[in-house]
């Protein structure tokens, strides 16, 4: 079992199953003020059962989806138990007081049950109290994890990005290289033009020198 807090309560639960076993072996043989004490206990335990059973409930909701369903399983095995010793116990209470009100409880019994009854409300409350925050924790927690995976996909961003930038930084220092180059091989084709254009006149030159010798002199 994932939950050491649920095999504790199971272990509460089954004490007081035991109990209520025991005492509705001995109902059916006591009467009178002895009776109204053990009526009183059946009653403090069932209700004490039915707490316990609400964390059971509680703790299974909680547990990984792995242990859940064996929970879930357990504890509806346990509610089937304390459902059936209710029905019993109260079937043994009824034969013996059905002429006396509330089972034979007085004033000071009824207020007592309903302090009880009260404090359930308050566990109750309590627990749901709990329940909430455990699950706030819960989403802050998924929240948490939301915003790591956000900044850890942000940083690989990031480096994809300085990357792309040095290549371009990269690209632009080969491009100026390139620029230097090109302007190296334009001047050298313009110094070759320059000279082809002065080898041109000098042959001119000394082709009408030639024809100026041969015809004019």
């Amino acid at each position: 079992m994932s939950s050491e807090k649920f095999e504790s309560l199971e272990d509460d639960l089954n004490r007081i199953t035991d109990e209520l076993k025991e005492i509705e072996r001995n109902l059916s043989h006591q009467s009178g003020e002895e009776r109204k004490n053990a009526i009183r206990k059946v009653e403090r335990k069932l209700e004490d059962g039915n707490i316990i059973l609400q964390e059971l409930e509680s703790e299974a909701k909680l547990a990984p989806v792995n242990y859940r369903t064996q929970m879930l399983g357990r504890l509806r095995h346990h509610r089937s138990d304390i459902e059936q010793l209710a029905r019993s116990l109260k079937r043994g209470t009824d034969s013996g007081f059905s002429g006396t009100d509330n089972y034979g409880f007085d004033r000071e019994e009824r207020l007592d049950s309903s302090n009880r009854a009260k404090l359930l409300q308050g566990h109750q409350s309590l627990q749901r109290a709990s329940e909430s925050i455990l699950r706030s924790h819960q989403i802050a927690a998924e929240t948490d994890q939301i915003g790591v995976e956000i900044i850890d996909e942000l940083g690989e961003q990031r480096e994809t990005l300085l990357r792309a930038r040095d290549r371009l930084v990269e690209t632009d220092a080969n491009l100026g290289k390139s620029r230097l180059i090109l302007k190296g091989m334009a001047r050298r084709m313009m110094s070759n033009k320059l000279i082809l254009l002065v080898i041109i006149l000098i042959e001119l030159a000394i082709l009408g020198g030639v024809v100026y010798w041969k015809f004019f002199t």
